[in-house]
């Protein structure tokens, strides 16, 4: 059985042994402790092989949804726009029906600050309802590397939604300049709102 729990370690363990191409779910997440409030983000330094410093999210949501009834709107690739803000004009180019599967390579077209970008990503890892794993091929990013997991609690009447990401803006030496100044702040507003539209539609404990 899948399992998320928490632990004082520095990195998720799947991070520490396996390399950012890495292309399946681990048996077992290890998260940093963080506040009892159940909706809650949290972005920490660390360093990656071949990549040097990146950052690591770490976002969790408690939705007042079984499993069996969130999973389905993740697999939907077209409800990122529905909770991804409205300034990013955010819009899934892969046309419908999409088969959602490992090795699918999708397509997206965004703004970030006003600055038109195209960004293609490849599910790696897809395993439901217990979660996946999507990279970016081509985007704004050096690296961006997200897990997604979804795990039943309070017997199985809601749900447990775990986000991992690594990431390293481009930017070479910059990087770390340009992640202080922008990138961190827009990804966590990104998580919190994300946050919001997912309490809407599914409920949260934090709604």
């Amino acid at each position: 059985m899948f399992q998320i729990y928490t632990t004082p370690c520095l990195h998720c363990s799947y991070i520490s042994s396996h390399s950012a191409n890495e292309s399946t779910l681990p048996p077992t997440i290890e998260l940093h402790p963080m506040p009892q409030a159940p909706d809650t983000v949290r972005i920490t330094p660390t360093s990656e092989p071949g990549y040097g410093r990146v950052w690591r999210v770490e976002a969790r949501q408690v939705l007042d949804h079984p499993v069996e009834e969130v999973f389905p709107f993740f697999a939907d690739a077209h409800n990122l726009e529905e909770i991804t803000p409205a300034i990013l004009g955010f819009e899934v180019l892969t046309p419908q029906p999409i088969e959602m599967r490992s090795g699918l390579i999708l397509d997206y077209r965004l703004r970030v600050r006003g600055v038109p970008i195209r960004w293609r990503t490849e599910i790696l890892d897809w395993d439901p309802p217990r979660g996946f794993v999507d990279t970016q091929v081509r985007g704004p990013y050096r690296l961006w590397h997200h897990i997604h997991t979804f795990e039943p609690i309070d017997g199985g009447t809601r749900t447990l939604c775990t986000d991992i990401v690594r990431y390293r803006p481009r930017g070479w030496l910059l990087a770390p300049i340009v992640n202080t100044l922008f990138v961190q702040r827009d990804v966590e507003k990104i998580f919190r709102y994300r946050f919001e539209k997912l309490a809407e539609k599914f409920g949260s404990a934090d709604s």
